[in-house]
């Protein structure tokens, strides 16, 4: 063999032992490529990922960190930054599945692609109680909720007051992306609460001279002493015969709401001069708000009142929950005699 022909030789070998080299490191570069985008990454240690508004990529990257939601933390910095998705926060509630790529995570964060949350609601009493229970199901905190409640320039602009604007309140089931402000909050409310208000419903209202909040304080008043929905009606009627009579409401509910104690089983004859403007026994007419969030069968009961002739009511003495009805005080004075009775015998005093 030649020299000419060895050296060839070698350089043939060396060519492809090179190519070789070259093929292993581009595939192991491009391997590694692949499982840094693709390759299985997010735990399995929490459901969700909040990223609070006004969150950085810093204060994501920290999240992610200290809850464990990847195992490798390097390579998913790596690929945030490579698909620019530090310039991409949004904020939001995002599901997490075990096992998911640091690609399709961060299309998932960098889209906004979050779950919406379910807010459902009925029966609570006050605006506060109703804050801290919306708190705990989206972003904004109790206080940012009131304050905005609280806010009488906003809430005019919707045609409420401080006073009634938690009629707006509708109890239902609500669907709502986590990071919704206290704004977009109230107008999802507003907007279910125009709903409701149709054509025919406002002129069920205005039939009984009363406006479509006015119609939620007085359903405040029936839902609080009515414990079954069948005797809402009749309750409504009764109400409503006092109003159209000049007659003060006179409703056991609404002094214990002004003196704020709903441990109160016995309204007594000196709480009936408590001060207050929800005091219907010292007040003609309906309070300046709601009592607690009426259910949507109290609101239908007002607006489809029982037509009766009643004046007085009574809590049944058998405890039944239904109420003893009359038309004049002297059979009132008896109903009312036995309830007293029952009321002593059960040692209830307040």
């Amino acid at each position: 063999m030649t020299a000419e022909k060895q050296g060839s030789g070698m350089l043939k070998k060396f060519t492809i032992a090179l190519v070789i080299v070259i093929v292993v490191l581009l595939g192991f570069t491009g391997f590694n490529y692949y499982l840094k985008y693709f390759g299985p990454n997010v735990t399995d240690k929490q459901e969700y990922l909040y990223i609070h508004t006004g969150a950085t990529f810093n204060d994501v990257f920290k999240t992610i960190q200290d809850e464990g939601i990847v195992k490798d933390t390097a390579s998913f910095a790596w690929a945030a930054r490579n698909m620019n998705y530090v310039a991409r926060v949004k904020p939001g509630k995002y599901r997490l599945h075990a096992g998911l790529g640091n690609r399709k995570l961060i299309n998932m964060l960098a889209s906004g692609t979050q779950e919406p949350v379910k807010v459902e609601f009925h029966g609570l009493r006050l605006k506060e109680q109703f804050a801290g229970f919306i708190s705990k199901k989206i972003e904004p905190d109790s206080m940012a909720i009131i304050r905005l409640l609280d806010s009488a320039s906003f809430v005019s602009k919707y045609g409420f007051t401080t006073d009634n604007v938690y009629t707006v309140m509708m109890p239902d089931s609500y669907q709502m992306y986590w990071n919704t402000s206290p704004e977009k909050f109230f107008t999802r409310m507003y907007d279910h609460y125009q709903a409701f208000w149709t054509p025919e419903r406002k002129k069920l209202a205005a039939a009984i001279n009363l406006t479509p909040q006015e119609v939620s304080v007085l359903a405040s008043i029936v839902d609080a002493e009515a414990l079954h929905d069948d005797e809402m009606p009749a309750v409504a009627g009764l109400y409503l015969n006092r109003l159209k009579k000049g007659m003060t409401l006179d409703a056991d509910p609404t002094v214990i709401f002004a003196m704020n104690d709903f441990t109160i089983k016995r309204v007594l004859t000196r709480y009936l001069s408590y001060n207050s403007p929800y005091n219907t026994y010292l007040h003609k007419g309906l309070p300046p708000g709601p009592i607690m969030m009426p259910s949507v069968n109290a609101v239908k009961a007002v607006l489809n009142y029982q037509k009766n002739d009643y004046i007085y009511m009574c809590a049944k003495a058998d405890f039944s929950g239904y109420h003893a009805f009359a038309t004049n005080v002297a059979d009132h004075l008896v109903n009312a005699h036995k309830f007293q009775q029952a009321l002593n015998e059960r040692n209830i005093l307040r």
